[in-house]
C-alpha cells in the first residue's frame, strides 16, 4: 500500500454531521477525499490511529478505501461558513467509493448472506480485536457494503488501540464490544448453524498469523509517514505498534476471539 501526500483543489462540498466532523473535498489526483483533520491538539493521535489502521488492514487484504495524506489549501476552507475548524495540516483523506451503502439497522438486510460475506466479517472481527477497535459495535458498525463486489468494506480506525490510548497498556475487547454482536452478524447467525461459523472462524488461525507477518513490515513505512505537523513522538507509536505484535497479545486476541464468538453463538 502506498500512502501518497495530495492536495485540495476545489472548495469543501461537504461537511458530515458526525463526531469528527470529517469533509468531503476534491483532490490533486481527482478523486475525492472523505477528509479527518486537526480539530483539536489532541486529535494527532486519532490521525495517527487512522493512518496505522490504513496500513494495516491491506496487509489483512480486507477491502478498504485508499487512504492518503491531504492537505487541504486555506482558501478551500471558506467555503464552511463559521467554521473554526481550519487546519493547514495533513489531513487523513479517504476515498470517496462510489456502489457502496453504510451498514445501519435499515440497509444491514440487503447484505448479500454468503460464506464469503460471513467470512469478510469474521476477518475484521478478528482485526478489531487484535488492534483493540472500540469504535465498530453492535450500534455503530463502521463499514460499508460494496453492491458491485458483494464486499464489506472497512472504514475508521480512530478507536483503535482502545479509543488511541497510547499511555495505557492493550486491553482486550469484550463479548459486547465488537461487531460479532450486532444485528448484522445475528443475520448470519440466521442463515448458518453455530458450527458452520465456528468452523469458519478457527480456519482463520494460518490467515491471522500470516497477516501479522506483512505486518511487520510495514512499521517503519507507518513512521516515515506520520506527518511532523502531527507532533507525535515516534517510539510512542513505536512502542504501541510493538505491544500489537507480541506474542503474547497475538494469543491472547486470538483466544478471546474465539471465546467472543462462542459466547454471542451460543448465548
Amino acid at each position: 500500500m502506498s500512502i501518497k501526500e495530495i492536495y485540495s483543489i476545489e472548495q469543501i462540498s461537504k461537511q458530515y454531521e458526525t463526531g469528527e466532523m470529517p469533509v468531503l473535498v476534491r483532490c490533486s489526483d481527482r478523486n475525492d477525499y472523505i477528509c479527518k483533520y486537526m480539530r483539536t491538539p489532541s486529535s494527532a493521535h486519532k490521525l495517527v490511529c487512522e493512518l496505522i489502521g490504513a496500513y494495516m488492514i491491506k496487509n489483512w487484504s480486507i477491502s478498504s478505501p485508499q487512504m492518503n495524506l491531504v492537505r487541504i489549501k486555506r482558501e478551500h476552507w471558506n467555503s464552511l461558513q463559521g467554521s473554526k475548524y481550519i487546519s493547514q495540516s495533513p489531513a487523513v483523506g479517504y476515498m470517496k467509493l462510489s456502489s457502496v451503502f453504510d451498514i445501519t439497522h435499515t440497509t444491514y438486510a440487503f447484505v448479500k448472506k454468503s460464506k464469503e460475506t460471513l467470512v469478510q466479517l469474521l476477518k475484521i472481527a478478528l482485526f478489531d480485536f487484535w488492534m483493540s477497535n472500540e469504535d465498530r459495535t453492535y450500534n455503530n458498525a463502521n463499514l460499508l457494503y460494496d453492491l458491485k463486489t458483494d464486499e464489506f468494506v472497512s472504514i475508521d480506525y480512530g478507536g483503535i488501540f482502545n479509543t488511541s490510548s497510547f499511555n495505557y497498556p492493550m486491553s482486550l475487547l469484550t463479548q459486547t464490544d465488537s461487531i460479532l454482536y450486532s444485528e448484522v452478524f445475528k443475520q448470519y447467525k440466521e442463515v448458518y448453524e453455530n458450527e458452520v461459523i465456528m468452523r469458519c472462524a478457527l480456519g482463520l488461525k494460518e490467515y491471522y498469523i500470516d497477516a501479522l507477518d506483512g505486518c511487520k513490515g510495514v512499521v517503519k513505512l507507518i513512521l516515515k509517514t506520520i506527518p511532523v505537523e502531527w507532533c507525535i513522538d515516534d517510539k510512542i507509536v513505536s512502542n504501541k505498534i510493538s505491544q500489537i505484535l507480541d506474542s503474547e497479545w497475538v494469543e491472547k486476541v486470538w483466544d478471546n476471539y474465539i471465546q467472543c464468538l462462542k459466547d454471542n453463538l451460543y448465548e
